[in-house]
């Protein structure tokens, strides 16, 4: 008797069973689910299981390494997660002058896992990621437009005249293209919102800032 072979590309494809794909990349599409709201507040994915508070919804704008295990062992999670309101999508870093396959990888697995936390009964609420106009193409696909999104400007928006403010420069403009996407009805932001940056939106968009973790550490610090 011959022993079954087990395939495992490491992309864990039970996630995205049932799911509908986008685009030339492939990139799983989250749920038209209505059940998502604004969160109350936010708790980092290193301290959700040990959070006392489990009112909000729990977001991944945290080292990569802090969450890696979401995309190898979800199940081990849900639990966990069940507890709270609600999951912003993870937050895989997307490097600008890296390769566009790895960008589009991240916007995959952060797809997929999203999709399987709302078949499990999880709302969701899209994190949107891009880099510069390279990753525009798929960096926007699978959320369905009007919902609410969330975006982190953590380490996106400092100013570094060393290399031009790319960084910056690339946010701002993939503000831009993302708001006029997506048309969502409310943008959560994960850090500061510069006026230079979205100044130009405040009155067609809802916006609701959430302090990142560094900006509260600070406050603690009396800095």
């Amino acid at each position: 008797m011959k022993r079954k072979t087990m395939f495992d590309d490491g992309y864990q494809e039970h996630l995205v069973e049932g799911a509908e794909f986008f685009g030339e990349e492939g990139i799983p599409g989250l749920l038209d689910l209505d059940n998502a709201e604004v969160p109350s507040n936010l708790t980092a994915f290193p301290k959700a299981r040990t959070a006392k508070d489990k009112s909000g919804y729990v977001h991944f704008y945290v080292h990569d390494i802090c969450f890696r295990q979401i995309f190898s062992a979800t199940d081990k999670y849900l639990d966990v997660l069940k507890q709270y309101h609600g999951v912003i999508t993870p937050d895989p870093t997307i490097v600008i002058g890296k390769s566009k396959c790895l960008h589009a990888t991240s916007v995959y697995m952060s797809r997929a896992v999203g999709y399987y936390l709302q078949k499990q009964g999880i709302p969701v609420i899209a994190n949107v990621r891009w880099g510069d106009e390279k990753s525009y193409p798929f960096a926007f696909l699978g959320i369905p437009k009007h919902s609410i999104v969330c975006v982190s400007t953590h380490g996106a928006i400092k100013k570094d005249s060393s290399n031009g403010n790319i960084v910056r420069e690339c946010f701002a403009k993939g503000l831009r293209v993302m708001l006029e996407t997506i048309e969502p009805r409310t943008v959560l932001v994960y850090g500061r919102m510069p006026d230079d940056i979205f100044g130009p939106y405040l009155d067609k968009y809802t916006f609701v800032r959430y302090p990142s973790e560094f900006e509260k550490s600070r406050k603690k610090g009396g800095s």
